[in-house]
């Protein structure tokens, strides 16, 4: 609410106030992520909103959750970042040497082979600030850089802030610490409603408030809430040193000298190619998710061989009730493995895809990585899911398409509706907002595909026409056309779409490859939308 203020260069900033004073808000003003709906932020007298595609590259941002992979150690998290925000034409060497001389300026050269995981707070904090000035911004925001630490690392990190500030780069920092703010040049206080109680030297905050500590300035806030503190500080002497006369008019947008143009980013491809790398090195050092991965499919496929028994998928003429249960039993798994790989992928790495996004990274190379590995991923364990459960099993002679084993249409299906239920659940990580929100819906999801895949009950008008956008149902139609289900005695679940047809049989692969296309682009709508937000007008 009319904020405004000049920062100097080689300036550590300290931004306070107390919960619901809009720090974040101002955060997301100044850096460009959320831009202000009205104002102007200049940034060496160039609009920052307008000039955004190439000034975001010379501001750096901290933010308060870990923006890194912390299954890599913090070196080839480093590199990965370098490769991905450098310019198209830096050399290997050249990134390497960059990441070495961060390193070394923030004192991390001895930890660099250290996984992310096993660093202690302040080394993590240290490394995430590493990776902003890789690019060497001449802005630097953080925020809570000091959250969780102990008083002393809480002080050598501000200690820390104030190098980096005096060594040529403006340094802003969002912190509910107020132990440490003489390390500060400037300090904001920011009042509820996000207006500005004082402007100016640390030293002289106490002393303008009348106040021995800061909790009893944010007491007095507390205690006076109808009190014009914005009001008071504009009338003050310190409002007229500090900003009045050190603000600078606008320069016109034709009067602004012209900038280099910076040069060229990686392209999506390259961009893809970097992140496909970066999320295979990353799954191949969880050990316990390599585990899983690779012994859940044998384990459904041996229990789908168990209950398939003697009969399997054959066409007995005395009847074979083993088959409906196998072909449900094969939906469900190949739902289950397929939906449960990614459902908790995106929204696990939300924070490093915001602040790579501020600083480049394409949404849609960002997805194409995901859906590579985790497509690989799902491809397997499909492949392996029906050949242990099904290989050397009774079953039809020939399939719906007369040129392809029954077998290797059922494998294509399962392997179709294993991508399907997979890109489900890229949507459902997509949308949430936490980990923990992501496993109802994983039970909700696999059980409503159950029901909706028409392998338990008739689908009647209207559920039947829900149940297209479930993969389930055309991967148990797709499976059923090639058994010829229709043609099994005492078939209470009789559809159309079990006639052992190859226009059934490609017509459910077909809308299985549709889903996939539709989930997936409705996760990167998503995606694109938790990029930058551009101001409107």
């Amino acid at each position: 609410d009319h904020v405004t203020f000049p920062i100097p260069e080689k300036c550590l900033l300290g931004v306070i106030g107390p919960s619901g004073a809009g720090k974040s808000t101002l955060l997301g003003a100044l850096t460009g992520t959320r831009p202000a709906d009205t104002g102007t932020v200049l940034y060496d007298n160039r609009d920052l909103y307008r000039d955004y595609a190439e000034l975001r590259y010379r501001i750096g941002l901290v933010p308060q959750e870990s923006a890194l992979h912390t299954q890599l150690t913090a070196r080839r998290a480093l590199q990965y970042s370098a490769e991905l925000r450098f310019p198209a034409d830096t050399t290997a060497s050249e990134r390497d040497a960059r990441v070495d001389e961060v390193m070394g300026e923030l004192g991390l050269t001895k930890h660099a082979n250290t996984r992310a995981d096993r660093l202690s707070g302040g080394q993590l904090k240290r490394v995430n600030v590493a990776q902003e000035l890789l690019t060497r911004p001449s802005l630097l925001f953080l925020d809570e850089p000091t959250s969780g630490l102990d008083p002393g690392l809480d002080k050598s990190v501000m200690e820390q802030m104030k190098d980096l500030a005096h060594d040529g780069r403006t340094v802003i920092v969002v912190t509910h610490s107020v132990d440490n703010l003489d390390q500060c040049d400037r300090l904001l206080v920011l009042v509820p409603g996000g207006r500005i109680a004082f402007y100016g030297p640390p030293s002289d905050g106490l002393q303008y408030f009348g106040q021995n500590r800061w909790a009893e300035v944010f007491q007095q806030f507390d205690k006076y809430p109808d009190r014009d503190w914005a009001a008071e500080y504009r009338a003050s002497p310190a409002y007229a040193q500090y900003v009045i006369q050190r603000e600078r008019p606008p320069v016109p947008a034709g009067d602004q000298q012209v900038h280099d143009i910076p040069p060229p980013r990686r392209g999506g491809f390259s961009q893809m190619v970097t992140l496909t790398k970066r999320y295979v090195r990353v799954i191949s050092s969880d050990r316990g998710f390599l585990l899983g991965t690779a012994i859940a499919p044998f384990l459904l496929g041996a229990l789908i061989r168990l209950l398939a028994g003697k009969q399997g998928l054959a066409n007995i003429p005395s009847g074979n009730p083993n088959a409906q249960t196998v072909l449900i039993l094969l939906v469900i798994c190949a739902v289950l493995s397929g939906t449960a790989s990614s459902i908790w992928e995106l929204v696990k790495e939300r924070a490093i895809y915001k602040r790579e996004r501020s600083a480049g990274l394409s949404s849609g190379a960002y997805l194409a990585s995901k859906l590579l590995v985790l497509g690989a991923i799902s491809v397997a364990q499909s492949v392996v899911l029906v050949l242990v459960g099904l290989i050397g099993v009774n079953g039809p002679s020939k399939g719906a398409v007369g040129a392809l084993p029954p077998l290797f249409e059922i494998l294509i299906a399962i392997v179709a509706l294993g991508l399907a239920s997979m890109c489900v659940g890229l949507v459902v990580s997509a949308m949430v907002s936490t980990s923990e929100k992501a496993v109802p819906f994983l039970v909700m999801l696999t059980l409503v595909q159950v029901v909706l895949s028409g392998g338990l009950l008739k689908l009647g008008t209207g559920l039947a026409q829900v149940a297209w956008l479930t993969p389930s149902r055309w991967g148990f139609s797709a499976t059923a056309s090639t058994i010829d289900f229709n043609a099994f005695p005492h078939n209470q679940i009789a559809d159309s779409f079990y006639n052992q047809t190859a226009v059934n049989w490609l017509r459910d692969v077909g809308a299985l490859i549709g889903l996939v296309v539709l989930y997936s682009l409705i996760t990167w709508l998503r995606l694109h939308s938790l990029g930058p937000r551009r101001r409107k007008g």
